[in-house]
């Protein structure tokens, strides 16, 4: 079943009798992973924000809901997919060319309406004391393979993996992906809560490969550097070789437009694409940023050529994932 996504309380991040102007961001970004960040925004031009942190699918529900009535001047979301939704629906604003210009065509939208503000690719994770390199599969399809039959692991219920679904169907087709699907369950993976389970159990050696974003496995080394694990990007074009964006949009209507341009426009900037890079072991999108040590180059990964917005078949995708018994 879908889990029930719960929103956190509205944190004011800086106070708006502090502030010439407030902003109202909506961010499926964690709280703990952006809060200092627009910390910082706040600093560098005096625009107070007030945020609503919340999973991204129920944020966009939420939006789409409100509509014109909504109270958000911003949508910080984690996954591009639901940016899709709300450009769909007409309810965001187009942005400046300038912005827009900083990040590949790739990773913006199609309308100019949303741009991406940091990337992650998706990367079978294995345990280097128990697999080879050279002995995976360059394609994530091949993990349907008998002979990976109770060495995998995975989280279904993540959206990140759901998204990894949801361009398996736009690339393959739904037959094909509901053949990997019950390919997957055939091979009986073990199932996790969320990608850093999936790399605890690794480093555990409860399992030998699992499927996740690259991000975590640097995040859990930076407390264990020996952890035995290492991520293995599959060939260019695969869709297991997909790079999402987290990306922001402004809302159509909203009174402090020139306010949200800034905010965009920061997010893009030096300072923060740095951040993106060195705090959370992202991909920066904006050329000439230092990425953290131990990445491949983006346009090494070779996503597939995919527009990112029409990821935005989340219920789709969840129902597959019931009607194949992986949810």
């Amino acid at each position: 079943m879908v889990r029930l996504l719960l929103f956190s309380l509205v944190l004011t991040l800086s106070s708006p009798a502090l502030a010439a102007e407030t902003l109202t961001i909506y961010s499926g970004r964690n709280e703990k992973l952006v809060g200092p960040l627009l910390k910082k925004f706040t600093e560098k031009t005096g625009i107070g924000v007030k945020v609503r942190y919340g999973e991204t699918p129920q944020l966009a529900a939420t939006l789409l809901e409100e509509g014109a009535k909504t109270p958000a001047d911003v949508f910080f979301a984690q996954d591009a997919g639901a940016l899709g939704a709300l450009a769909k629906s007409g309810q965001l604003e187009a942005l400046p060319k300038e912005t827009l210009d900083k990040v590949d065509a790739r990773f913006r939208s199609p309308q100019g309406v949303w741009v991406g503000t940091s990337g992650r690719a998706r990367v079978v994770a294995y345990n280097t004391k128990k697999v080879k390199a050279n002995a995976l599969p360059k394609s994530i399809l091949g993990f349907t393979d008998a002979k990976w039959k109770g060495r995998l692991g995975w989280a279904p219920t993540n959206a990140s993996f759901q998204s990894f679904v949801t361009a398996l169907r736009l690339l393959k087709g739904d037959e094909a992906a509901t053949q990997w699907l019950k390919g997957i369950q055939a091979n009986a993976p073990r199932v996790y809560k969320n990608n850093s389970a999936v790399i605890e159990a690794l480093g555990r050696g409860e399992i030998d490969a699992g499927f996740v974003n690259h991000y975590y496995l640097f995040s859990a080394k930076k407390n264990k550097a020996d952890l035995p694990v290492a991520n293995h990007f599959v060939a260019a074009g695969d869709p297991g070789a997909l790079v999402n964006v987290a990306g922001v949009a402004i809302l159509k209507g909203t009174k402090n437009a020139d306010a949200a341009k800034k905010l965009a426009a920061y997010l893009l900037d030096s300072e923060a694409q740095a951040y993106f890079a060195q705090e959370t072991y992202e991909f920066p999108l904006v050329a000439g940023v230092k990425m953290a040590e131990g990445l491949p180059a983006l346009d090494k990964v070779g996503s597939p050529d995919l527009d990112l917005s029409k990821l935005d078949d989340l219920r789709g995708t969840v129902k597959l994932l019931q009607d194949t018994g992986v949810l």
